[in-house]
């Protein structure tokens, strides 16, 4: 199905209300002479700011809007705005359709693809950082004894920490209050789609793991109970380690 959402790079950066606003306005202004636009996002975090989607009713606008607007220069700093159709669908698009459970479904694979490729970002990142071993100062070969060498430092070992871990079937989660079993972590986490089990962690207090059939009641769970109050704990879930 062809694309009916441009993708649009080489923005203003500045994330400053005002600036952003304006930006909208001169976006669909810009946009609009090519067909209805739905809906427009702008990006401001920090690896997507400069960026944003402008979603139209109809593919052959937004197909007609890349060939007319790419490389035209949309900001007073004078650089042309790069155009491209976008490869995903648009959350507008879908909620077009007016099937809500095909919109959830679209909306947490969605948020899972992101998680992903957050956490693949932040490892990269990572590797990149990591220190590397030095390089040796003689050109003297010695031969090293049985069992000895250096433990690799390189970005192979470089850990993601808990909040980027891609999502998967089982949520890890901590400071559960010391009074609550397992009947109530089910109560808890029951009611999201798929839920399977809760188990508590043996000899370790406020541990437990909560297993879905699949990865879409996880994510759903983990939207809606991280951070939750419950009795005088704050609980911080993610996804378990792999």
């Amino acid at each position: 199905m062809a694309s009916n959402t441009v993708y649009v790079k080489r923005l203003p950066e500045d994330k400053s209300a005002a600036t952003q606003s304006a930006l909208l306005t001169a976006l669909h202004t810009v946009f609009s002479h090519f067909g209805p636009v739905v809906e427009i996002v702008t990006k401001r975090s920090l690896h997507r700011k400069g960026q944003a989607f402008v979603v139209f009713e109809k593919s052959e606008d937004a197909a007609e809007a890349v060939r007319a607007l790419n490389g035209f220069p949309i900001a007073s700093n004078g650089w042309p705005m790069q155009c491209e159709l976008a490869r995903s669908v648009s959350d507008a698009t879908v909620a077009r359709s007016g099937d809500e459970q095909e919109l959830e479904l679209h909306r947490r694979r969605r948020l899972a693809e992101k998680e992903r490729k957050q956490a693949a970002l932040l490892l990269a990142e990572k590797q990149r950082a990591a220190p590397t071993a030095p390089e040796p100062t003689t050109t003297r070969t010695i031969k090293p004894s049985r069992g000895a060498g250096l433990k690799s430092t390189g970005g192979a070992n470089a850990v993601v920490p808990d909040e980027y871990l891609p999502p998967n079937r089982t949520l890890f989660v901590r400071d559960v209050p010391e009074e609550y079993d397992v009947e109530a972590l089910a109560a808890l986490f029951g009611p999201f789609e798929g839920f399977r089990e809760a188990r508590l962690v043996p000899g370790r207090k406020g541990i437990a793991f909560i297993e879905y059939e699949a990865e879409a009641g996880a994510i759903s769970a983990k939207e809606n109970m991280a951070g939750r109050q419950v009795g005088d704990k704050v609980l911080k879930v993610t996804y378990q380690r792999q």
